[in-house]
């Protein structure tokens, strides 16, 4: 055995720690796991290197990861050197026919490639595709409405080539996980006009998650999971817990979106949805793999 030696109290502990996870690993043994990478986890190297190596994990333990990803800042950064200029429409970006271009550009090149370059590097096979390989994702176009507050009518929002997931052909992506290989999805997908759709990642991780029936979805964020009004973790809700919270306002704000993401994957079959910390090394596996995990479990 090759390596630097290990004292007997380090050996104990390393045991432990495998011993602990043991009845966790068969919990999950050829589960399917759909986990939303995004937010500063991507951004940081170590974090993002720790990311590829714990997906790697799940694979070779016999768990099948999918991958969707984000890619917020990436996009922001390719269309400030393009001298494009973004506009935001409660919280979505308009985007038009150029910008469209450049999302898809960056979306589904260059961060789909560096999200499973990273997991092949830490020992896994991982393919690159995004929501219009194989007819994954059928898009529509999105349509949002608000109350102008002077007149008080209801106006219709164009936000330009920004989608939603009309139906999914999920055959791509068990062709890949039968082959051993992790699919990593970048979230764009087009309509029957083959016009492309920039989609919200996390609303494309929880209408994969649900397609599939997966076991369960991660979804990786900047902050811990849903909080109290005392700014405490809550560790799960129920669907009714859920629903209650959102009418009380303890759910409020950017948070809305994605608890909504994760109840209507739970709804179409997913067991179990997290909303935790991706800053947090190796969150996927305190999450999947420790009494309780370490985000807000929504379940039914």
């Amino acid at each position: 055995m090759s390596g630097s030696p290990v004292s007997h109290a380090e050996a104990q502990a390393q045991a432990r720690v495998v011993a602990h996870a043991l009845p966790y690993l068969r919990r999950y043994a050829g589960a399917t796991i759909v986990v939303k990478y995004g937010g500063h986890a991507m951004g940081e190297e170590a974090l993002a290197t720790r990311f590829g190596e714990d997906i790697a994990l799940l694979k070779q333990v016999g768990i099948n990861p999918v991958v969707v990803h984000g890619g917020g800042p990436q996009i922001n950064a390719m269309l400030h050197r393009l001298a494009i200029t973004s506009r935001f429409v409660d919280g979505l970006r308009v985007t038009d026919a150029a910008m469209v271009e450049v999302v898809e550009m960056v979306l589904a090149g260059t961060v789909n490639k560096q999200v499973a370059g990273l997991i092949t590097r830490a020992g896994a096979l991982a393919v690159g595709i995004s929501g219009k390989d194989g007819g994954l994702i059928r898009a529509r176009k999105l349509t949002r409405t608000r109350r102008d507050p002077g007149s008080h009518i209801e106006e219709v929002l164009d936000l330009g080539f920004v989608g939603e997931p009309e139906s999914l052909d999920p055959r791509v992506i068990h062709a890949l996980t039968g082959a051993g290989l992790i699919p990593v999805i970048a979230p764009v997908g087009m309509d029957e006009a083959g016009q492309t759709y920039n989609i919200n990642a996390d609303t494309v991780a929880g209408a994969i998650a649900g397609a599939l029936g997966a076991n369960r979805l991660l979804m990786l964020t900047d902050v811990a999971g849903v909080l109290d009004r005392a700014g405490t973790l809550i560790p799960d809700l129920s669907m009714a817990e859920v629903a209650a919270a959102l009418a009380d306002g303890t759910i409020h704000g950017g948070m809305i979106p994605k608890v909504e993401t994760c109840t209507a994957a739970v709804a179409a079959g997913v067991r179990g949805a997290t909303i935790l910390d991706g800053r947090i090394d190796h969150a996927c596996l305190l999450e999947l793999f420790t009494e309780g995990g370490i985000g807000t479990l929504i379940h039914a």
